[in-house]
Order: structure tokens, then C-alpha cells, then sequence
């Protein structure tokens, strides 16, 4: 099992290295892989950098303790990421190549070319604070890990990937990233299709499987318990919520610098077809798997369910095939842990100094710095992997995406109209949070709708009190 374990980070980690090769000492190229990434490449390291070590191990936690309803978790969030797309991934791909922006707040503050440099440095903070708190709870779940399949302390899945994590983005920035997010997804996807077909075997097929969740009480229920209104309408208003959610995915810098990379705006819907085909594929077999293990794992009262997963796999896997789920879940960790750091040493080297670095050991050097803050937010951090990785998704979310769907739609909204908009969203999602309404409603759907409704008042401010006109009919 360490052996096979190894060996994949290995692989990893060779992978991001060999990127070196191809770098061309630019920041644009540590940022940005200098825009020439192919569509494939895009649309699966933009799939791992989603899933992230969420996928393995919060929402296996979520739906161990949801059952069956925790699918409708899924067709939200599946559902608003891809009407999203729709309207902003090549748009945003467009900008990004008109400004000569490296980081996701300069393709935001500069979207026509103009300046908005208060606004950028407000984008980056915020980006780095939360981007930060992301990268803690990467850590955290590789720890978790770790801990579960190899009895190693907790604290040591933190540091190995931190360190593996600072060692190919030190080798080649993003490109390193995204090469290594590729291999990796492949091996999240072998690792999770691997569990579910045992684990569907050791319980004698779909039919025997089925019966058996059937069997604990509640568990096959369709509609979720807790919501705010009951029956289907409450059904509709929780998908609805979490399709914010999915849709909170364009207010995440370290998912959409992925599509700002790619080759040519015109090949965008094959990085598309890429990142929901892996997207759909991954999200079922982590949905089955979930409701799987709690047939095989009972409840004891005081179980942390975000262990299910290593657990299953230790129950039911032979040492090598345990080894490639704890790369999985390893490299589903990292994938998102190098975009989460590479982004806030953006925010910092870009975005919030007044005087921009351009030299490359000094972006590697920043690169470094954060990884180590991220690593003692990790070690610090007793949250679960779950509610960490929501908190910090819908705090973004809530901020930026008003703006980027503004932009997108043409709108050209002055620099303290999108500072507002972006102050509210993000004091809205918080405070819904710190009130605990978020178990009704997620937090994104009302920090995203106020953002929007900022925009429309100023837009609706700036109208003529009379039309157009009216007064030369007058005289």
C-alpha cells in the first residue's frame, strides 16, 4: 500500500517537473502557462481543481450522512456550473487576452481596459484571504487521509503536501499545475470507479445493494430533511440554492485562471466537453459511493463521517488497490491545493502591491511564503473539510460572480458600483452563515442575487428622469 502510494506521488511529481522544460521565465508563463494550453488539458485540470479533496471526502461525509437525497445536491450544483458557462468561460477567455491580465482580479478590474486599480487590490485581498482558508482545508483532508489508511499523524499529510506541492510549482507555475492536474484526474477517476465496482460486488450487484439502504431507516428517502418549505417545493428551493452553488464556480479564481489559459477562445466548448464529461462521471461514482459506505460502515454515534471513504477502502481493498484510492484522495488534495496557492501568490505579486514583481525567483519565493501560511492554517484548523471548503466557496462566489456576469452581459459598471456590489455579496454570505440560515438555503444564492441587485439600482439610478427627447417636444 506505501509502496503504491509513493509511487504515484512520484509520478506526480515528475510530471510537474518535466513542465520546467517548457517554461519560459515570464510571469505571464508562471500565471498563466502564456495562454497556450490545449483544450483537454484545460477541461481536466479545471475538473480536478473542482473536485479537490471536497469530492473524496466531504461530500462521501455529506451523503454517508444525507443518503439518497444528497443526489439532489448534486443536479444543483452540476446544473448552475453549466448554465454559467454557458456566457462567461469564453468571454472571460476574450478579456483576459484584450487586458494582458495574468490573474483572475486583473481580468476583472480591467475588463475594458481601463484601471480600476482600488478595485483590484479589494478582488486580490479577498482572493487571498479565502483562497488561503481553500488551501488549509486541502491539507486537512490529505491529513485525513493519511492518517486513516496509514496510521501517519495527522499533521503529515499537511506537510508532504505542501512540500510536493512547492515542488513542482517551483519547477514550472501553472503549467506544472495543470500537468499534473491531468495525471491526476485520471487517478481520481480509476480510484473512485475502482471502489464503487468492489463495493457493489461485495454486496452481490445493484439489486442486493439497493435493498440494502433501503433497509436503514430514512436513508433512501428522496427529499432531504431540514429544508425551509416542505415536499417538492422544498426540493425546488434547495436544488435552486445549490444550483448557486455550481454557478458559484466563476467566482472561484483558482478554477477560472484554468479557462484564462487556454490556447484559443474559438476552443473553448471542447475544454467544456472535457471538464463536464469527467465533472458528471466523477460526481455519480462519489454519490454511489457514498450511499455505499454506509451499508458497510455503521453509524456509531460519534463517527466522523468524512472518514468513510478511506475506511470502505481499507475494509474491502487489497494493500495496492488501497494504495491507489489514498493517491486518489492525495491527488484530488493537491490538484486544488497548488491552484488555490498559485493564485494567491497572484493576488499578491499582481493584485495588491502597488508595484507589481515581474521577476520570476521573486513570484516562486511569494509561491513559497503562502504554502507555508496555508500549511499553518492546516495544522491549526479543527473545522471539517466540508463546511470549510462551502464557507470560503460561497464567500467568493457571493463577491466576484455579480461582477463577472455583469461584465459578461456587456455592462460597464463604475469602479465604486462594483466595489459596492462586491463588499455586499460577500457581507451577505457571511452573515447568512453566522446566523446558521445556511442549512435552509445556501449562502451564495442571497450574497450573489443582493451583488446582482446592487448593479440594477445603479444602473437604475444613472436613467434619465425624463426621456429621451421630451424636452425639445416641449420647446
Amino acid at each position: 500500500m506505501v509502496y503504491s502510494f509513493i509511487g504515484f506521488l512520484l509520478l506526480f511529481t515528475l510530471v510537474g517537473i518535466s513542465s520546467a522544460l517548457f517554461s519560459r521565465a515570464t510571469k505571464a508563463d508562471y500565471y498563466l502557462a502564456s495562454s497556450g494550453v490545449s483544450p483537454w488539458l484545460v477541461g481536466l485540470s479545471a475538473v480536478a481543481t473542482n473536485n479537490s479533496g471536497y469530492m473524496f471526502i466531504g461530500v462521501i461525509g455529506y451523503t454517508y450522512l444525507t443518503g439518497l437525497a444528497s443526489v439532489w445536491l448534486m443536479v444543483g450544483w452540476i446544473a448552475g456550473d453549466f448554465l454559467a458557462s454557458l456566457y462567461v468561460h469564453k468571454r472571460l477567455r476574450c478579456a483576459t487576452s484584450a487586458s494582458g491580465e495574468v490573474s483572475y482580479a486583473g481580468a476583472l478590474s480591467n475588463w475594458y481596459g481601463q484601471k480600476h486599480s482600488t478595485l483590484q487590490r479589494l478582488i486580490g485581498t479577498i482572493s487571498l484571504l479565502f483562497l488561503l482558508i481553500y488551501a488549509s482545508a486541502q491539507l486537512v483532508a490529505g491529513s485525513k487521509a493519511l492518517h486513516v489508511l496509514l496510521d501517519w499523524p495527522l499533521w503529515s499529510g499537511a506537510v508532504v503536501g505542501a512540500l510536493l506541492v512547492c515542488l513542482y510549482c517551483l519547477a514550472g507555475g501553472i503549467r506544472a499545475s495543470i500537468w499534473t492536474d491531468a495525471a491526476q484526474s485520471i487517478v481520481m477517476i480509476s480510484a473512485m470507479g475502482t471502489l464503487l465496482a468492489i463495493a457493489l460486488a461485495n454486496l452481490g450487484g445493484i439489486p442486493s445493494a439497493i435493498a440494502q439502504m433501503q433497509a436503514i431507516e430514512g436513508f433512501t428517502d428522496w427529499l432531504p430533511k431540514g429544508l425551509a418549505f416542505s415536499g417538492w417545493s422544498g426540493v425546488a428551493v434547495f436544488v435552486i440554492s445549490w444550483g448557486f452553488a455550481g454557478l458559484s464556480v466563476i467566482g472561484q479564481p483558482h478554477v477560472m485562471i484554468r479557462f484564462m489559459t487556454l490556447s484559443d477562445s474559438s476552443k473553448m466548448h471542447r475544454a467544456r466537453g472535457w471538464y463536464y464529461l469527467w465533472f458528471i462521471l466523477f460526481y455519480c461514482m462519489a454519490t454511489g459511493v457514498g450511499l455505499l459506505s454506509k451499508v458497510f460502515i455503521a453509524d456509531s454515534g460519534n463517527f466522523d463521517a468524512e472518514l468513510a471513504l478511506p475506511m470502505m477502502a481499507i475494509e474491502l481493498l487489497p494493500p495496492a488497490l488501497v494504495g491507489l484510492i489514498l493517491a486518489g484522495i492525495f491527488a484530488a488534495t493537491m490538484s486544488t491545493a497548488d491552484s488555490l496557492l498559485l493564485s494567491c501568490s497572484a493576488a499578491i505579486t499582481h493584485d495588491i502591491l502597488p508595484r507589481k514583481i515581474e521577476k520570476t525567483w521573486l513570484l516562486k519565493l511569494v509561491t513559497v511564503a503562502i504554502t507555508g501560511a496555508a500549511l499553518l492554517l492546516a495544522l491549526a484548523n479543527n473545522q471539517s473539510v466540508f463546511s470549510l471548503v462551502i464557507f470560503a466557496w460561497s464567500s467568493l462566489a457571493s463577491a466576484f460572480a455579480p461582477l463577472l456576469l455583469v461584465l459578461c452581459f456587456g455592462g460597464r459598471p463604475t469602479q465604486a458600483t462594483a466595489i459596492t456590489a462586491v463588499i455586499v455579496g460577500f457581507t451577505t454570505a457571511i452573515t447568512w452563515r453566522a446566523l446558521e440560515l445556511h442549512g435552509m438555503i445556501y449562502e451564495g444564492l442571497p450574497g450573489i442575487a443582493l451583488g446582482l441587485i446592487v448593479f440594477y439600482l445603479a444602473s437604475f439610478a444613472r436613467r434619465p428622469l425624463t426621456p429621451p427627447g421630451m424636452n425639445n417636444q416641449t420647446n
